[in-house]
């Protein structure tokens, strides 16, 4: 599939893509330097014209992908994917525990209780990391293309009628516990017998199908009943991994994907100054033009294509740099914190023996590298012998 080359113009500024063929020609020619290597993109050295055609840009927002496909009147210019990452709760558990370790030691500290507030508009982290990472996705392609347009997809995800489909009226307001305590409510549900080895007469308990440690929650659509002895003997494995897979399949799509949607869709399209779409027109077209389900092609139809020469899609994911590692000390007693961050860390490129790799990993206290790769198999280099070329950091494009 075809694969555009970015241009840049003296000052910077983006200008229509060109192709392989051409952007080989202006390097050859000392009249291009190579400015970024994936997605690769030259800078002009020379005066140029400014003429750029319409540029349409489509977004399909989501929870853990987005999709995004820019297009002219005659080709899709950039494509791909972008897999957002799925440690910013656990760092933030991460860091509440070493603050309350902290303030703990502090014995001087007076208890404060009344600063406890939150500003107006104040939304979670994880969800702000989400909005942030679609504005900068954005804004990283309008670096790379003169985008004119800009068009997302919305959809109001009613978490209710996922749960249950036929829910109308006043149902919205009674719930699924009307009239029920929790336990009495699971109780009646699973006829009051253990769910798993189906013993009546003794006492039960309300027992998680999917644990909370492996991130089930509390509604009633992942709550069992069973009887001590099962509830201990299952652990921590969900119902599928007990032996159970039907049970299993009772534990419904978790809504929290849902309710981070909800609350940043209407943020994406104010700040971008976008227009938006909704999914039963993107499924409509996506359809009328005969293509698989996919983030990608997604995007390609909110972004008004239709007949356009499609381009090789880019993988996107990102990198967080400049954190702080956990690791032994020297005595190989207690974990102690590395303030300072290696020189070199996983996804940077580097140049050994004459050849260019990512670097996978740092060990041995930062003297040793492992680069991915090398003749078939990841290999261990001392650090000296290699060269940087790139710093891996932020969004890192990988052609598919």
């Amino acid at each position: 599939m075809r694969v555009p080359i970015y241009v840049l113009n003296m000052r910077g500024q983006p200008l229509m893509p060109t192709t392989q063929k051409k952007g080989k020609k202006l390097l050859r020619e000392g009249k291009a330097k190579v400015v970024k290597r994936c997605p690769f993109t030259i800078q002009l050295t020379y005066a140029t014209g400014e003429a750029r055609q319409p540029i349409k840009l489509g977004v399909d927002i989501g929870y853990t992908n987005i999709g995004f496909s820019a297009t002219t009147k005659r080709l899709e210019v950039i494509s791909g994917t972008l897999t957002l990452r799925k440690d910013i709760s656990k760092k933030i558990d991460e860091r509440r525990r070493y603050r309350r370790t902290r303030r703990g030691r502090l014995w001087y500290r007076k208890p404060r209780f009344f600063n406890r507030k939150k500003d107006e508009g104040w939304i979670a982290h994880s969800t702000h990391h989400r909005l942030a990472s679609h504005l900068s996705l954005v804004k990283k392609l309008k670096s790379l293309l003169p985008i004119t347009f800009k068009r997302i997809e919305v959809s109001n995800l009613d978490t209710q009628k996922m749960q249950n489909p036929e829910i109308t009226g006043m149902e919205y307001q009674q719930g699924e516990l009307q009239g029920y305590e929790v336990k009495e409510y699971l109780l009646e549900k699973w006829g009051r017998t253990c769910a798993y080895c189906g013993r009546s007469g003794v006492p039960l308990e309300v027992e998680h199908i999917i644990p909370s440690s492996r991130g089930g929650t509390d509604r009633v659509s992942n709550l069992t009943i069973s009887c001590r002895a099962c509830n201990v003997k299952k652990g921590d494995q969900t119902a599928e991994e007990f032996g159970y897979p039907v049970i299993q399949q009772q534990a419904k799509q978790p809504l929290k994907a849902a309710a981070c949607l909800n609350n940043i869709r209407w943020r994406i399209v104010e700040q971008l100054g976008a227009e938006h779409t909704y999914g039963y027109i993107t499924k409509y077209q996506r359809n009328k033009l005969d293509l698989e389900k996919s983030h990608v092609n997604d995007a390609f139809v909110i972004s008004s294509g239709t007949n356009q020469e499609r381009c090789r899609p880019y993988q996107v994911i990102q990198v967080k740099r400049r954190n702080r590692s956990l690791q032994l000390n020297r005595k190989g007693f207690k974990p102690s914190i590395r303030r300072q961050r290696y020189h070199l860390q996983p996804h940077d490129l580097v140049k050994f023996d004459g050849s260019t790799y990512k670097v996978k990993g740092v060990h041995c206290y930062g003297t040793r590298v492992i680069l991915k790769n090398v003749k078939g198999q990841d290999k261990s280099v001392v650090i000296t012998k290699v060269e940087l070329v790139k710093y891996g950091k932020g969004l890192l494009f990988n052609l598919c």
